[in-house]
């Protein structure tokens, strides 16, 4: 257990700390199942056409394995970015796990073909949101900067759930979305 002082800007490091990490807590919501493998899905407060538009050519037999692949990846990928506590010293760590969650969605993006552009367009706006938000952090550590990252990441989390959904036909494992 750490030591807290009344006094200075350690105090309210460890006031923003707590409160972060009680916002953390309510953003990621305990539904008292587990993130390793295939959790229960849950109904997201977005909703999601699980159905791609007539428009979208659809993923050729090889390409959708590595469609599966990619949508695996970005779950596990923003499942570590939901768990990630908010700090003075966990900023670095939360950049790294933003930019991999791009890095996943770009994947995505691409084997996906067009399929799901709304929802993979509403994720790639929902980031831009959060990285913002951990600009603000960096610049000004205060409970509104963490409240704000939090919000933020629930934004994250909400889309990515709406994509996966939307892509559970062609891929049945990302129906098990990160739930909100």
């Amino acid at each position: 257990m750490r030591r807290v002082t009344a006094n200075g800007p350690s105090r309210w490091q460890a006031v923003a700390a707590a409160a972060g990490a009680a916002f953390l807590l309510a953003a990621c919501g305990s539904s008292g199942t587990s993130t390793s493998g295939s959790s229960p899905s849950t109904t997201s407060a977005a909703p999601s056409s699980a159905a791609p538009s007539s428009a979208a050519p659809s993923p050729a037999p090889g390409t959708t394995s590595a469609l599966c692949q990619d949508v695996a990846a970005l779950r596990v990928s923003v499942d570590k970015l939901k768990h990630v506590t908010i700090g003075k010293g966990t900023v670095d760590e939360l950049k790294a796990d933003v930019a991999d969650v791009k890095t996943k969605l770009s994947a995505v993006k691409t084997e996906a073909h067009g399929q799901a552009q709304a929802q993979i367009s509403a994720m790639e706006d929902s980031i831009a949101k959060l990285e913002s938000a951990i600009k603000t952090l960096t610049s000004n550590f205060s409970v509104s900067a963490v409240s704000g990252t939090v919000s933020a990441l629930r934004g994250v989390a909400a889309s990515a759930s709406s994509l996966l959904g939307a892509l559970s036909k062609q891929c049945p494992s990302a129906s098990a979305s990160p739930s909100t």
